[in-house]
């Protein structure tokens, strides 16, 4: 492991220590990671601080916002990516490039797409699994457990409602740091479906 991981890992272990928080479960070397609940800033933290502890780099994407002033530096140096959440095709189409070359490609995405309650969960990460043929890991933030972590690891199966019948049941007694703002994973496409 090199000098930065083991520095990043220390560091990480310590504050998870401090804060009382703790990780679990085991991070693949390939993966389309879903967060979630995202329903406040200290999710990113949190998740930083769970790829520190595995010693892994993960591409998160942010909204380009947030990468303006002095914020924007630390977050390119963690290995966030700016999302322009208006045209996400050209950032989508770099990522899906790197995908092709990096045998240990992490993506990490905040499904619900903001931290506010809305009505369904956004389909990036299925399209780009389906897309690369990654499998999608369900990563998850746990308040009452202090528990941040790495979930079940599987390959969608293309059948949209089933996929999300187990996504669902995973974070079923997973609760965000502000629970009240958590948006049930939900997809637009499996009304289109019933439809």
């Amino acid at each position: 492991m090199s000098r930065h991981f083991l520095v990043r890992r220390t560091l990480a272990r310590v504050l998870l220590r401090l804060s009382r928080w703790r990780t679990a479960g085991q991070v693949p070397s390939r993966g389309i990671l879903v967060g979630a609940p995202h329903t406040s800033n200290w999710d990113w933290v949190l998740t930083m601080l769970l790829a520190w502890d595995s010693s892994v780099q993960i591409r998160l994407l942010v909204k380009k916002e947030f990468f303006r002033g002095p914020l924007g530096p630390i977050l390119r140096s963690t290995g966030a990516v700016a999302l322009d959440r208006t045209d996400p095709a050209v950032t989508i189409a770099r990522l899906l490039a790197d995908a092709e070359v990096d045998e240990s490609f992490l993506l990490g995405i905040a499904a619900e797409g903001t931290r506010s309650k809305t009505d369904y969960w956004k389909s990036g990460f299925y399209r780009i699994s389906q897309k690369t043929g990654i499998p999608v890991t369900l990563a998850y933030l746990d308040r009452p457990s202090r528990t941040v972590g790495w979930g079940p690891t599987f390959a969608l199966s293309g059948d949209v409602t089933a996929d999300m019948d187990r996504i669902r049941e995973f974070y079923a007694d997973k609760h965000g740091i502000r629970p009240e703002l958590t948006t049930e994973p939900r997809l637009r496409e499996e009304d289109k479906e019933s439809g």
